[in-house]
């Protein structure tokens, strides 16, 4: 079970998935784009999307890796954060969440089909739930950004 889920992840990440191209091609294709811009009234750029889909991953990797729920929330508190050009750059940003992806994937590696049904300290749902969760958060935000993106080369 836990290497469908690992298999599943890596395919959406940077493999050949069904629905047509992966994240990670998505990605460095948007990166090429003004990712700071907002064309037409939508909510968010690409930037601020990145940066979003890599507080989840980084969120996720730290419930896995068991730390404290002040580092959880510490975490979760950088959600949908400021992004200013200076501190927060595509390639960095792009590298953080390649990074961290591959971080939990590792660790998953390391776990037995139990884990997935073991419930988090602090929510009412189980790992399988959280990862397949992340999964999907990650499909539909780079669907924005490919959205966005498309509408910035029009």
């Amino acid at each position: 079970m836990i290497q469908q889920i690992i298999l599943h992840f890596e395919t959406v990440l940077n493999g050949e998935p069904w629905y047509g191209r992966s994240i990670y091609s998505l990605l460095e294709e948007a990166g090429k784009s003004d990712v700071y811009k907002k064309p037409y009234g939508v909510n968010h750029s690409m930037i601020e999307l990145l940066y979003h889909m890599e507080t989840w991953a980084a969120y996720t990797l730290s419930v896995i890796k068991e730390e404290s729920l002040s580092q959880i929330k510490s975490i979760e508190s950088l959600d949908w954060r400021i992004i200013g050009p200076k501190e927060h750059g595509w390639e960095n940003g792009l590298a953080q969440f390649k990074s961290t992806n591959q971080e939990i994937i590792d660790l998953l590696n390391t776990k037995e089909d139990h884990f997935l049904d073991q419930v988090l300290d602090d929510k009412n749902y189980s790992f399988r739930f959280l990862l397949n969760g992340l999964i999907d958060h990650h499909i539909y935000h780079a669907g924005q950004i490919a959205y966005v993106k498309k509408l910035l080369d029009n």
